[in-house]
């Protein structure tokens, strides 16, 4: 049986009694106060960008969970700003480019462990239009970037489970779009 996703959360955040309690599912309710907790998915980024030859942007990622595998620039949002604001300042701390244009393509929900918690995520990925692509840098959680064929792109690849998925989706659009075309 799946653990309550507040169990190491054992007291309340408003007056601070350990007779916090689940509640439901999502959420624990403090005996003594009778505070009302839910535990939601943060929002995530992920960013999908193509350059003139048709390659996707892909870093490797520096840091744990999946050191040293796949993923595409993205991370949390921050307090205070869209999902396409963070998604160009994360593209923007990884990669050093600046995002243009922002369109959303699609959600899949996640499970990002991290500090010893696992933090349920809902990862919006964005297509994202940049000024230009030759001067991409790697940097803070990305370790390396590379310019991937989409032909060269392996889900399999990609450390995280909702970005193999994202991609798996992307090759799929990708190849209608292909279709289309001829």
């Amino acid at each position: 049986m799946a653990q309550h996703p507040l169990e190491k959360f054992r007291f309340c955040p408003l007056c601070g009694s350990s007779r916090f309690v689940e509640n439901n599912v999502k959420s624990k309710r403090c005996q003594d106060c009778g505070f009302v907790y839910y535990f939601n998915p943060s929002a995530s980024t992920v960013a999908v960008i193509v350059n003139k030859r048709d390659e996707l942007l892909v870093v490797r990622r520096a840091k744990e969970p999946a050191r040293g595998t796949l993923d595409l620039p993205g991370g949390f949002c921050d307090c205070h700003e869209t999902s396409e604001e963070g998604v160009a300042r994360e593209v923007k701390e990884e990669t050093g480019l600046d995002v243009e244009q922002v369109e959303f393509l699609f959600t899949i929900p996640n499970i990002y462990p991290f500090g010893g918690l696992d933090i349920h995520t809902i990862d919006q990925f964005f297509l994202c239009r940049v000024t230009d692509t030759t001067g991409a840098v790697a940097d803070d959680d990305a370790a390396e970037i590379l310019w991937l064929p989409w032909a060269e792109v392996r889900p399999e690849e990609f450390g995280l489970k909702s970005i193999s998925r994202g991609v798996e989706r992307l090759l799929q659009r990708h190849a209608e779009h292909q279709a289309s075309d001829r």
